[in-house]
């Protein structure tokens, strides 16, 4: 019941051996100010479903009409009654009361132990390692109708346990649940959540677990199941989708540099590595660093020496295995000048950009090879190549340099099918990295494919063997201005003449 509230102002308002709140409440409900919504139950709402009215005071209800009683087995975990309307309790009986819509299992058993959580005054909740227990209890029942979660749930939370606070954190759950089962008798359950948690450190047979997740991380290779979740919704999205084939016209050795050198500048100008161009060619031509910008100009020779050169552009992965083989390689060629940034080497601590927090560094090979699955399935080369460096971009497995290595593996893609590469001008900077981020925080593919298809027109326009005419096309289509001053213009030309 709601404190210090007027009876008739509380939603809910139980019904009172007390004979002058009893009164009260007849007078009430006579008077048409409050209504019964089931037996010792009432709400001074009067327009809501009742249904709606229990569920959003279910645990206010449940502590009062049964006090000691623990939220227990699966919905200590889910709070909230499954999807067939159940919701379990440990109580002194075993028992089914029908509320509303919704089924009260009460289940014969202990009550309260030290560790349980006190919640909604007199209610309890199980304490999570309890709750790995009950939930490891035998079960007849299967589906929402059933008191446990699936095996393979149960994994995926130990899993998760594991994956966001190591193995000190699964230890101290495990060594809880030792003294809850000696106190519930519930020996049996511990042997069998024991087992589960020594197969995840990988010091039991990993035949014990169900879960896939679960079994990726007993092998040694836990991934980021969230982005998972992300890689198949865009990978979704392109397989029900037709691209346009757009011909590498660069097909000499000249003209694929020219786009190479420009394709170098704006991937590493988006990162910040700002030159004005004559410098950038200088550094190209001279394969020689500014004296006062080391680092940078190894930037523009790094990824240069990559994106200008067909037959490694002409690799791709055939593995998940070879995605981190390729990877590495690449990033110590793009790299080799910042030490500090463990050139050639997945990231060894976590990294961020803003609000967006990229895949755990113990979870980059996995989430490597499991997206990798999905790049493989897909077969039109516009979406392999916008896959590929989303799932490098979205991983982010270096320290540095990632979207200059997701750029430069979506390159890959696009020459050995013989299609156009995608340069990402600075007027089209803004839109490129909002594009992303929709996709990461969103989880939506269609702004950004819709981006990429537009790149891939505008990219399919750059060629020729003159780099001073490649040059001023980027110019009339304002591909060197900053956003605020300028928009894409794609203006189209004539192969042929």
């Amino acid at each position: 019941m709601e404190k210090n509230l007027p009876i008739h102002l509380q939603e809910v308002i139980f019904g009172s051996s007390n004979k002058k709140i009893s009164k009260q409440i007849s007078a009430l409900e006579s008077a048409g100010k409050i209504r019964k919504i089931a037996q010792r139950l009432y709400s001074s709402n009067l327009s809501d479903p009742v249904d709606d009215i229990v569920r959003r005071n279910l645990f206010q209800i449940l502590s009062k009409l049964y006090p000691g009683a623990t939220l227990s087995h699966r919905s200590a975990f889910e709070f909230q009654p499954t999807k067939a309307g159940h919701i379990f309790l440990t109580y002194k009986y075993t028992k089914k009361v029908s509320l509303a819509g919704i089924t009260i299992r009460f289940l014969e058993g202990q009550t309260p132990i030290e560790g349980d959580n006190p919640f909604f005054d007199t209610l309890f909740a199980s304490q999570r390692a309890r709750a790995f227990l009950e939930n490891l209890q035998p079960s007849r029942g299967v589906g929402p109708t059933a008191k446990n979660l699936t095996l393979p749930e149960l994994e995926e939370k130990l899993e998760a346990i594991i994956r966001i606070n190591g193995e000190t954190a699964i230890n101290e759950l495990r060594d809880k649940a030792k003294i809850a089962a000696e106190t519930l008798n519930m020996r049996t359950e511990f042997e069998t959540l024991n087992s589960i948690i020594s197969a995840l450190l990988s010091t039991h047979s990993s035949k014990v677990l169900s879960s896939p997740l679960a079994m990726a991380r007993a092998f040694g290779l836990p991934y980021d199941p969230a982005r998972l979740t992300l890689f198949e919704k865009l990978f979704v999205t392109l397989q029900t989708q037709e691209f346009a084939n757009r011909p590498d016209k660069n097909d000499s050795l000249k003209s694929y540099r020219n786009f190479g050198f420009f394709e170098s500048y704006f991937s590493n100008y988006i990162e910040g590595t700002i030159f004005e161009v004559e410098e950038a060619k200088e550094i190209i031509a001279t394969n020689q660093p500014m004296p006062t910008r080391n680092a940078d100009s190894h930037d523009i020779l790094g990824t240069y020496q990559l994106v200008a050169n067909k037959k490694e552009m002409s690799i791709t992965p055939a593995s998940g295995e070879e995605l981190m083989q390729l990877l590495l390689y690449r990033h110590k060629v793009l790299m080799r000048a910042r030490i500090d940034k463990n050139p050639g080497e997945f990231k060894d601590k976590n990294n961020r950009a803003g609000e967006t927090e990229f895949v755990d560094f113990n979870l980059v090979k996995g989430t490597l090879i499991k997206g990798f699955d999905y790049y493989n399935a897909i077969q039109q080369p516009f979406g392999r190549a916008v896959f590929m460096m989303f799932l490098v971009s979205e991983v982010h497995p270096f320290l540095d340099g990632n979207g200059r290595m997701a750029r430069v593996m979506m390159s890959c893609e696009l020459t050995k099918a013989g299609q156009a590469k995608m340069i990402i001008p600075t007027v089209f900077r803004d839109d490129y990295l909002g594009a992303l981020r929709k996709l990461t925080r969103q989880n939506s593919p269609d702004a950004y494919i819709r981006m990429m298809q537009r790149i891939h027109e505008f990219s399919a326009n750059i060629y020729g063997e003159n780099i001073d005419a490649m040059e001023d096309y980027l110019k009339q289509c304002n591909a060197f201005m900053e956003h605020t001053d300028g928009k894409l213009t794609i203006i189209p030309r004539d192969f042929s003449s």
